[in-house]
């Protein structure tokens, strides 16, 4: 057995729920981080970061998928709608963290932050593409809309660059890290661009 039939076996033994269920605990412990003085002197910025880093992460993540499948064997096409429906769940803790915890739900002050950061309205257009995704990731949505299910899912494209788009902006100067995530995001979507191979007629 190969390496890839090993992981795929592996990942064919873990049902989603599981994904379901272990997706609060990454907040929950930066949650009590912060109000343990855990994050520093600014925990939450601290926790902003955090949150929609892993955010990110969870949006590349579900974007590896495909290429993953057709370059290197591994299926984890089953658990993709998981990590997109917590990835979907963080953006929005993210955003909610920015709302209520650092601008206090005073309006004017976000209005006139809006206006004065892009870079936050690149946030909640990231955002607002992955809404329709995580309303309609059930199976309802799938067999009502049929065909147009995958093409209304292409969204997540780009929901991703504009993600990445967020952090390069809002990382003062050059950062490295933020450049590698768009680095990835950018060669995940490219590899959508490489030609299925045909298979090779046989030999009369």
């Amino acid at each position: 057995m190969t390496l890839p039939d090993r992981i795929n076996a592996a990942v064919r033994a873990v049902p989603s729920w599981v994904l379901y269920a272990l997706a609060p605990l990454p907040a929950a412990w930066w949650f009590y981080l912060g109000f343990t003085d855990g994050l520093g002197v600014e925990p939450i910025s601290a926790l902003e970061h955090k949150v929609g880093l892993f955010a990110l992460q969870l949006l590349i993540a579900g974007l590896a998928v495909t290429p993953l499948r057709r370059f290197a064997g591994i299926n984890l096409i089953r658990h993709r709608r998981a990590i997109g429906v917590v990835a979907f769940f963080y953006v929005l803790l993210h955003l909610l963290i920015w709302l209520v915890l650092d601008m206090s739900l005073l309006w004017s002050q976000i209005a006139a932050d809006l206006v004065k950061r892009w870079y936050i309205i690149v946030g909640m257009a990231s955002f607002v593409l992955l809404i329709p995704l995580a309303a309609t990731s059930n199976n309802w949505s799938v067999r009502k809309l049929g065909p147009a299910w995958r093409t209304l899912h292409k969204l997540v494209y780009g929901a991703c660059l504009l993600g990445g788009l967020h952090f390069v902006i809002l990382s003062k100067g050059f950062q490295l890290e933020p450049m590698v995530y768009m680095a990835f995001i950018v060669g995940l979507l490219g590899l959508r661009l490489v030609p299925k191979r045909r298979p090779m007629m046989a030999r009369a």
